[in-house]
């Protein structure tokens, strides 16, 4: 399928999360192509788990098209200390901002899932019509069930008011201004700092959580940024899926390594020539998520940067910014 030219100029778009990892390279993908009416709110301006301040803004901003990238998220360990907090805000967030912007006119929505959402046990590649159909990895349960009532809400709001809301599910994003904090960063950037420390340092090893044999997917954040960039110009494709299917598409790279390639990769790319021990005793979560792109790459969209390359542009962000 060939499709017309993206284009969103001169319409009001507004970044929900403009300061995070995929809002800031959404905001990046949106000005490299022209858009100048970027509406942006950091999280003291405009708290979306509040509902009539949220009201407020769409009243009187009236976006046309919105990016939903706002969201608690975090790695396992944030997951297990703080379920209520990642169900509460995220549930919280999503039907705030989806209502809103039902209500106020919105043309077309881009809501970012993730690719946790999937069955724990799930067939590999995942396909989209496998959402649903199994139980959820323990470790992230309440953050993956709130993310599936933000896509279901898509579904829900499209099939009775005839909406545009599309629900991108994108794999393990990294890039520029992801979270370094070790106690809540995902493995990518935990792995460059515990790397780069440990180079400046000079120890000897570094401890990688889990046994290092689960398989992940990893897709660097202005790839994923351009694609979603991509959706919202086109978002009428939610309307093409069969009338029981969720409106929602996979993005990733299509390709996966395990933990222990992972690690290899960083270490070689930041410089660590040490030792990588892997801590069995620490949880591995789900053992494979690799996604099943052939959707959007039949709208020929496809992702640039290989990992090697992303990691040492992530690398490179993550060393300017200390």
């Amino acid at each position: 399928m060939v499709l017309p030219p993206v284009t969103t100029v001169n319409n009001p778009i507004f970044v929900a999360g403009h300061q995070g990892l995929v809002g800031s390279a959404l905001v990046r993908a949106l000005e490299q192509q022209g858009d100048k009416n970027i509406l942006m709110r950091t999280k003291k301006e405009l708290d979306l788990r509040d509902q009539a301040a949220v009201e407020t803004f769409f009243e009187k901003e009236k976006p046309a098209l919105v990016l939903l990238a706002a969201a608690k998220v975090g790695g396992i360990l944030a997951n297990n200390n703080y379920p209520a907090d990642f169900i509460r805000d995220n549930v919280q967030i999503e039907a705030n901002v989806i209502d809103a912007a039902h209500r106020h006119g919105v043309k077309k929505f881009i809501f970012l899932g993730s690719s946790c959402i999937y069955p724990r046990d799930c067939p590999q590649p995942m396909r989209e019509e496998y959402l649903l159909t199994g139980p959820l990895e323990f470790t992230n349960r309440p953050y993956a069930v709130a993310k599936l009532a933000g896509v279901e809400m898509c579904w829900a709001y499209n099939r009775q008011y005839g909406t545009q809301f599309l629900a991108v599910l994108p794999t393990n994003t990294y890039g520029p201004n992801d979270n370094y904090d070790l106690n809540s960063s995902h493995a990518l950037p935990a792995l460059i700092r515990k790397c780069h420390e440990a180079k400046i340092s000079g120890a000897g090893k570094v401890i990688v959580w889990g046994t290092g044999t689960p398989r992940r997917e990893f897709l660097y954040v202005d790839d994923l940024a351009e694609a979603c960039v991509f959706l919202l110009a086109h978002a009428e494709l939610a309307a093409l899926t069969a009338p029981e299917m969720l409106p929602a598409i996979n993005v990733g790279c299509g390709e996966d390594v395990t933990i222990h390639e992972l690690a290899l990769l960083v270490a070689e790319v930041v410089g660590f020539k040490g030792e990588l021990v892997f801590d069995a005793s620490k949880p591995d979560g789900t053992p494979r998520k690799l996604l099943d792109i052939s959707r959007i790459t039949a709208l020929s969209w496809e992702p640039k940067v290989s990992l090697r390359e992303g990691i040492a542009k992530a690398y490179q962000a993550y060393f300017d910014s200390l």
